[in-house]
C-alpha cells in the first residue's frame, strides 16, 4: 500500500492523494489515507470524501507503527546513507523543502508519504486518473446549477482571494503571506486583454474585505453562498470556468487545473511563498510550465 499523510485543507489534500495515488497506480498496489493528523489539528479536518477516490483508510495502530520506524529511519550513519542514496529502498518518504523530489519516481514498493508534494510532476503522467478520481459524488444543488450554466454559457474568468487563515493565523502568513491588490489588477487587464467580454467569478473565503477593496469595471459575480462547509462546490464551479486567476493557494490551483478547456489561460502569482520562506524553496515546480505568472 502508499500510504499518504493528510494534513492541511482541501487543495493540500488533493495534492497528497494524487502523489499517493500515482506511485500506487505505477506499482499495482492501492493508495491508503492516513488522516490521524486532524485529530489536533484546530484549523482544518477530513475533506476528501466529496470526490469519487480510492477512499482506504488506514488505521491509528499502524501509522504509530509506521511513525516510530521513521524514528529509526532517521538516526544511524548506515541508515541516513540509505535515507539519502537508496531512495527506492524508503519505507517513508519525507519530503525535504518545496521543490519536487525526483526520487519519488523510483519507488517500487510500498511507503509511506509524509509531505505536500505540491507539483503535477508527481502524478502528471497519471493525469487522466486523477480527473477521473477528483469527479464529485454529488449532483449540485439548484443554486450551483444555475451558476454552471452561466458560467458555461460566457467567457467565464473564475477569480480567486485568499485571505482566512493567510491572515488570521501567524503561522500560516508567515508561510504564504498575501497577494497585493496590483497582482489582481494586473491579472485583470492581462484577462481583458486577450478574452472577449471576459465575466469575473470571484471566489473568497474573506467576501467582505473583497466587496471593498477589489475594484473590478467588467461584469463580475460575487460568489459568496457556499462557505466553509461547501467549499468543494466552489472548487467546482471554478473548474467551470474557462479561464483562471488563481491566489497563492493549493485551492484555486486545483480548480484551474480541473479546468477542461484546451484554451484556457490560467494566471498565477510569481510569489507563492512570503519573502522569507521564498529565500528557502523553489516555487517554480508549483506552477504549469503553460501557466502566466505575474
Amino acid at each position: 500500500m502508499v500510504i499518504a499523510r493528510l494534513i492541511g485543507g482541501l487543495g493540500n489534500q488533493m495534492f497528497q492523494y494524487a502523489a499517493a495515488r500515482a506511485i500506487a497506480c505505477r506499482i499495482r498496489q492501492e493508495p491508503g489515507l492516513d488522516i490521524t493528523a486532524f485529530e489536533n489539528y484546530r484549523l482544518r479536518s477530513y475533506r476528501l470524501g466529496c470526490f469519487n477516490i480510492v477512499e482506504n483508510f488506514v488505521g491509528s495502530e499502524k501509522v504509530r507503527s509506521i511513525r516510530r520506524r521513521q524514528i529509526g529511519c532517521e538516526s544511524g550513519f548506515i541508515n541516513k546513507l540509505k535515507w539519502k542514496f537508496l531512495p527506492e529502498r524508503r519505507k517513508i518518504f519525507t519530503q525535504q523543502g518545496y521543490h519536487f523530489h525526483a526520487d519519488i519516481l523510483k519507488i517500487r514498493k510500498s511507503v509511506y508519504l509524509d509531505g505536500y508534494w505540491q507539483s503535477e510532476k508527481y502524478f502528471s503522467d497519471m493525469a487522466d486518473i486523477m480527473r477521473k478520481d477528483f469527479t464529485f459524488r454529488s449532483e449540485p444543488d439548484s443554486e450551483n446549477k444555475q451558476l454552471l450554466l452561466k458560467i458555461e454559457s460566457c467567457p467565464s474568468v473564475s477569480l480567486h482571494i485568499r485571505r482566512g487563515d493567510y491572515v488570521n493565523d501567524w503561522d500560516t502568513f508567515t508561510i504564504h503571506g498575501v497577494l497585493s491588490m496590483d497582482y489582481y489588477l494586473r491579472s485583470l487587464d492581462y484577462i481583458a486583454q486577450r478574452v472577449h467580454h471576459p465575466h469575473f467569478f470571484i471566489f473568497s473565503d474573506d467576501m467582505a474585505w473583497v466587496r471593498q477593496n477589489l475594484k473590478i469595471n467588467y461584469p463580475h459575480d460575487f460568489i459568496d453562498h457556499n462557505g466553509a462547509q461547501k467549499d468543494y462546490e466552489d472548487m467546482r464551479l471554478m473548474s467551470h470556468c474557462r479561464h483562471h486567476i488563481i491566489a497563492n493557494s493549493s485551492f484555486s490551483w486545483w480548480g484551474a487545473w480541473l479546468c477542461n478547456h484546451a484554451d484556457k489561460i490560467v494566471i498565477a502569482p510569481a510569489r507563492w511563498f512570503s519573502a522569507e520562506e521564498m529565500k528557502k524553496c523553489d516555487q517554480l515546480d508549483i506552477l504549469p510550465e503553460t501557466w502566466v505568472v505575474i
